[in-house]
């Protein structure tokens, strides 16, 4: 067997095992991809709206969320795609509030939408998980506590990437 053939098989056998793992913990699996919906390398698709419902924001921001549950003693499943996006699985229900609700880097994925799960290939990379969901014994987060704690951290990473008044006023 070629090696391509072998890491396709095994590829297979992970997104598979990953499609198992994540139906017997109750989260929905897309089996036939939606039209318009293209996977250069195929992937393995979660569909929000019945169990769960998803809160994508930028890595910088992911970050500072992750901090603060850490230090608040909360391990919540978190995925980081090749992108530089990061994405929450939270209860169903939730809105965004209205710090968020115009930010175009920041979204709710509800009833009817699907995110690429771990261990999706894109042609940037991987999307992998940066906390297993088996910590929280794939419990999608209550959506509250971390809607709150991305409102805190946009509103930081907005007030540093801030320039200093003197600085802007000279570029």
């Amino acid at each position: 067997m070629l090696r391509w053939d072998s890491y396709r098989t095994v590829y297979g056998a992970e997104l598979r095992a990953a499609a198992r793992e994540y139906t017997d913990h109750g989260w929905p699996v897309v089996e036939a991809v939606p039209a318009g919906l293209l996977l250069a390398t195929g992937g393995l698709l979660l569909a929000t709206g019945t169990s769960l419902d998803v809160l994508e924001v930028p890595a910088a921001v992911g970050r500072l969320v992750c901090a603060q549950l850490r230090a608040a003693g909360m391990a919540v499943p978190v995925a980081a795609t090749p992108t530089g996006r990061w994405w929450f699985p939270v209860t169903t229900g939730g809105t965004l509030p209205g710090a968020l609700a115009d930010r175009a880097d920041v979204v709710l994925r509800t009833a009817g939408a699907v995110v690429l799960a771990p261990p999706s290939e894109t042609p940037d990379g991987w999307v992998h998980w940066r906390v297993a969901p088996a910590l929280s014994g794939y419990r999608p987060s209550p959506v509250g506590p971390i809607v709150a704690a991305v409102v805190a951290a946009t509103a930081e990473v907005h007030e540093h990437d801030r320039l200093p008044v003197a600085a802007a006023a000279r570029t």
